[in-house]
């Protein structure tokens, strides 16, 4: 209960904009991170605990305009400060295992260059500041498809190279 309060009170304090409601798809999650070999099972599971601690905190906020336009935000505190991560949508929900949020959500499916870019995928990567917190935004023209787009994966480095250090579910909106 605490927990919940705490990260409602934290999305509250990164969002604070004053923004007005628009039409379309709306999503703010917030979560705690946990070792995936916690008592209690959390949407936020941290594999690594020297980038992403047991407690860290993140939020994700997703917009997305009638038009299909959208944009993410991620806000996080309590990481290693002073460090670059990656971060990029990723297909399926987190699991105890790094792996089982499976590959990069892809706005066109592939594998060269031409589809593993920030352009055709959702990267978000960010560096923590002195105090542990990191932001990052992405815009695109495209929505995600329903159901197949499903956490946020903070990797140890930024770009498609670095070790799953923590993953975030979300059940991102997407078009029918």
């Amino acid at each position: 209960m605490v927990a919940a309060v705490y990260t409602g009170a934290l999305a509250a304090a990164l969002f604070a904009t004053g923004t007005a409601s628009t039409p379309g798809f709306t999503l703010d999650a917030s979560g705690v991170f946990s070792p995936p070999t916690a008592t209690v099972a959390s949407k936020a599971v941290t594999y690594d605990q020297k980038l992403v601690p047991a407690g860290a905190l993140i939020n994700v906020r997703q917009q997305t305009g009638p038009g299909g336009a959208t944009t993410v935000e991620l806000r996080v505190a309590g990481l290693k400060a002073g460090h670059q991560y990656g971060a990029h949508i990723h297909q399926k929900a987190c699991g105890a295992k790094p792996d089982a949020a499976g590959k990069h959500y892809q706005d066109k499916a592939g594998t060269d260059a031409a589809h593993v870019n920030n352009k055709n995928e959702a990267w978000l990567d960010f560096k923590a500041d002195a105090n542990g917190i990191g932001h990052a935004t992405a815009r695109h023209g495209w929505a995600f498809r329903k159901g197949q787009a499903g956490s946020v994966v903070i990797h140890s480095e930024p770009g498609t190279k670095g070790a799953r250090a923590a993953c975030f579910t979300v059940p991102f909106g997407g078009t029918s």
